[in-house]
């Protein structure tokens, strides 16, 4: 698959199927990750790869306990709240794989090194075919010494990007896109 159909085709994939990523396949897509930029070429990234179902349930459970604690503000919309009230969601979509990448520093730059690495990985799922979604609720208590110590993640280690990653049970249709709002400036 070229590079600009899959940008075209990356979608935030929430069905998957039972099927397995091959371990290979999970190699691949972390060695594209670690060719995305990072400042000061500090290339800080940690990859944890969660393939244990119990372990991704326990943490999916851990983690709506954890954000349902938080002041209904947080939460809003409250379809949210909702969402994480019921007992047999699952934040990672029943997915085969997650890949949580985290930064080895707290530095300055520390969350758009694991961004850039997030969306060459997303990207690259999708040419293997695969389906990837970063979650977001189940980065607040990976970040807490529970999260951290459930995944044997440094103490100093920030978590980043939860991306779950899978075969997809069907193709997500394409969400509509707003012009963009573009400003030139000179010639």
């Amino acid at each position: 698959m070229e590079l600009e159909q899959a940008i075209y085709a990356r979608r935030a994939v929430r069905q998957y199927t039972d099927e397995p990523v091959p371990r290979g396949v999970l190699q691949r897509l972390i060695e594209a990750a670690i060719q995305a930029p990072s400042a000061v070429n500090e290339q800080p990234w940690l990859f944890t790869v969660v393939q244990d179902r119990a372990l991704l349930a326990g943490i999916s459970h851990d983690a709506k306990t954890h954000l349902l604690r938080a002041p209904p503000a947080i939460l809003a919309p409250q379809h949210l709240r909702e969402l994480l009230e019921e007992p047999a969601f699952d934040i990672f979509y029943h997915a085969p794989a997650l890949i949580l990448i985290s930064s080895a520093t707290h530095g300055q730059w520390a969350v758009e090194n694991c961004a850039l690495a997030a969306q060459n990985l997303m990207l690259s799922a999708c040419a293997h075919g695969l389906g990837s979604c970063w979650i977001g609720f189940a980065q607040p208590w990976l970040a807490t010494p529970e999260g951290k110590a459930a995944l044997d993640l440094p103490p100093m280690s920030l978590p980043v990007a939860p991306i779950i990653v899978g075969r997809p049970k069907s193709e997500p249709a394409a969400v509509a896109r707003k012009p963009p709002h573009i400003r030139w400036l000179g010639p």
